[in-house]
């Protein structure tokens, strides 16, 4: 039996108090309140209610050696990503590589595979494939319902996915950007029960009294957490944290353990800590332990309750954090892709010029939104081309025009773009639109930036989306790519984080797909 002593942050019984854990085969089977006054302080884990592991260009694994020194023990992770690429053969990877990671990851089944009849993905997955999933006991929900206009309109596809988890008991995520009234109604009552994609008060009050959680969601992409704080002190039994998206740069720096310590300096320390380690448990019923006996031994020892600087973490018993950062082992990962097509010519992109009337999409510093503008309206040194070529088959390529980038010069390209990951691109010229794109094709996926005659880039060998490199190397490659943008012009915080959402034809205003480009309000093409 293992003894661990510190102040307890009873969340329950909202008190903190000197004691001791008793453990036994990962268990908490006493806690014994004692007269030694601890220097430290025992809460339970933070866990991030909604993410998608591949953002972080790290494997499961990876993830977790990091995710784990911010005190994290859990995420509610959503593997659309890869299973767009790979389909079911995607969902197995990332289920196989996260075993013995320490942390506690617990996926969802993806119910837009693909996200939209008006792209290519690598797969599809059916309420056939979801029934598959949801049998398993290492399944817990069923993945954001991206496809709000198939539940609303009786899609009978999308309401057998719905159903499905519904008879077996598990959750199902909603995204519902901007969606009120009526219609939001509908689609609650069809069983969607989440959302993480408000970003003003209202729309998140208006969700709430209609009977959704709502995930306060900050991440590396889209940032909502001021505009949705006051909901921690109103509704603290009602939200979440999350971070959707999370860059390998980013995670190197902090998770879920950045939003707790804003959030205690205006916030009751039960209230947040409520948000950030219990709700998650409650909503999806997670085997994650909350610091009472009989409970798993999932807790987090730190110095204080201001910053939180993680001693220790533990998970089902063993600690993963030493002085030195984790405890995990180095471990050989196996590799996953579908990269199907060849070099392209310069000759297979149009040479089209726009002209005062040609709509422009507006990219938004910081937004997964976009708006729509006309050429004459915009700076001319900042209208790029844009394209979204098919990595799946060989198809004819569509161009479009962008501007927000700035003044870019050259060119910058990714297979990282939502939800189908085929290249999208963005450059000045034909000539360096073709060099970016045939180098994510020759490394397989990855992100690329062709500056003059030089060309940098960060290959993605698994699924064109991560690396098996350690985060640290993957986190300084992508920030020198992020630099080199900036570099070429760019002024935009993230440039690459902004093109990975350009194809993202689920978010408004308008977007580009490999068949051309889209209104992502009227879901038709333009």
């Amino acid at each position: 039996m293992d003894v661990i002593g510190g102040k307890i942050v009873d969340l329950q019984q909202k008190q903190i108090y000197n004691g001791e854990l008793h453990l036994e085969n990962g268990i908490i089977i006493k806690i014994v309140k004692s007269e030694i006054n601890y220097d430290h302080y025992i809460l339970p884990g933070f866990i991030d209610a909604h993410i998608h592991i591949e953002s972080s260009m790290l494997v499961p694994y990876e993830f977790a050696r990091i995710a784990m020194r911010h005190g994290t023990v859990a995420t509610v992770s959503d593997p659309h990503e890869i299973a767009n690429v790979c389909g079911m053969e995607g969902i197995e990877y990332m289920l196989t590589n996260a075993k013995n990671s320490g942390l506690q990851f617990f996926f969802g089944a993806p119910s837009c595979v693909p996200a939209t009849q008006f792209e290519t993905s690598g797969a599809i997955i059916d309420h056939r494939d979801i029934e598959k999933l949801m049998v398993r006991n290492d399944i817990w929900y069923l993945s954001e319902m991206m496809n709000y206009p198939g539940v609303l309109y009786n899609d009978e596809e999308v309401l057998k996915k719905i159903e499905i988890a519904r008879n077996y008991k598990k959750p199902v995520d909603g995204h519902a950007p901007g969606l009120k009234g009526d219609d939001a109604v509908e689609y609650i009552k069809k069983g969607c029960s989440t959302d993480h994609e408000c970003v003003s008060l209202d729309e998140a009050l208006w969700k709430l009294k209609h009977g959704m959680k709502i995930l306060i969601r900050e991440g590396s992409a889209a940032k909502n957490y001021h505009a949705l704080e006051s909901l921690i002190s109103t509704h603290p039994n009602e939200v979440m944290f999350c971070s959707d998206d999370k860059h390998p740069d980013d995670l190197l720096l902090g998770h879920i353990n950045d939003l707790v310590k804003i959030s205690v300096l205006k916030h009751d320390l039960f209230d947040v800590l409520q948000i950030a380690c219990v709700n998650p448990v409650l909503h999806y019923n997670l085997p994650v332990g909350l610091l009472q006996e009989g409970d798993s031994a999932d807790f987090i020892m730190v110095k204080d309750l201001k910053n939180f600087e993680v001693k220790a973490n533990y998970v089902k018993g063993i600690n993963y954090i030493n002085d030195s950062g984790t405890i995990h082992k180095t471990k050989t990962h196996s590799l996953i892709n579908q990269f199907n097509i060849g070099f392209i010519e310069e000759n297979e992109i149009p040479e089209i010029a726009p002209d005062p009337s040609t709509i422009i999409i507006k990219a938004i510093d910081g937004s997964l939104i976009t708006e729509k503008t006309k050429a004459d309206d915009c700076s001319s040194e900042e209208i790029l081309k844009i394209c979204v070529v098919n990595r799946y088959r060989k198809e004819k390529i569509h161009v479009g025009f962008i501007t927000g980038f700035g003044p870019l010069k050259g060119a910058m390209a990714s297979s990282v773009a939502h939800d189908s990951h085929n290249i999208v691109a963005i450059g000045r010229n034909t000539k360096d639109l073709t060099k970016a794109i045939n180098s994510i094709i020759e490394t397989k996926g990855g992100l690329c930036v062709v500056h003059g005659l030089e060309t940098e880039c960060l290959p993605l060998p698994v699924a064109g989306l991560m690396h098996i490199l350690p985060a640290e190397q993957v986190g300084k490659a992508y920030e020198k790519l992020q630099k080199l943008a900036i570099y070429n012009g760019s002024t935009l915080t993230s440039p690459f984080m902004t093109l990975s959402f350009m194809a993202l034809l689920v978010i408004p205003k308008i977007k580009m797909s490999d068949k051309g480009l889209f209104d992502a309000e009227k879901f038709t093409f333009m």
